[in-house]
């Protein structure tokens, strides 16, 4: 199970990296077509870049929010010999709606299906915490 999990932190990293050449892509033709200028990457003035790079832009910070808890509670449990069959499911399906969650986000940004998903996810990493100190407390 130590391979699935690392495979999901992969995964996620990988996921981490994508959205951050779409974001790239989105600031370079926002100052490819005169949006923005240059000289606002200097204070990250991008309100007039438009959305679809202030999304972007959101949605690569939301790479570094939730899925550190990810992180630390998957390092947790490999740390302490807990990759269990349940964590390993829980990681794989927070990535997976991570991933899902960026597709909506960047793409029609339904707010109602892309909320649903990041709570879902969150439920995920937090389910996972809980077995993870139900584990140390009791074994």
């Amino acid at each position: 199970m130590e391979k699935i999990i690392i495979i999901a932190m992969f995964v996620q990293v990988t996921l981490s990296l994508v959205v951050m050449v779409v974001m790239g892509k989105r600031r370079f033709a926002a100052a490819k077509n005169k949006q923005i200028q240059l000289s606002d990457f200097a204070a990250m003035r991008l309100d007039n870049a438009g959305d679809h790079v202030r999304v972007a832009d959101r949605n690569f910070s939301n790479q570094f929010e939730i899925p550190v808890l990810f992180y630390a509670g998957c390092l947790l449990a490999l740390q302490l010999n807990m990759a269990s069959v349940s964590i390993g499911v829980l990681a794989c399906l927070f990535v997976a709606t991570r991933i899902i969650h960026s597709i909506i986000h960047l793409g029609s940004n339904h707010l109602r299906a892309r909320f649903r998903v990041f709570l879902l996810g969150c439920l995920a990493v937090f389910v996972m915490w809980v077995m993870l100190l139900v584990s140390v407390l009791y074994n």
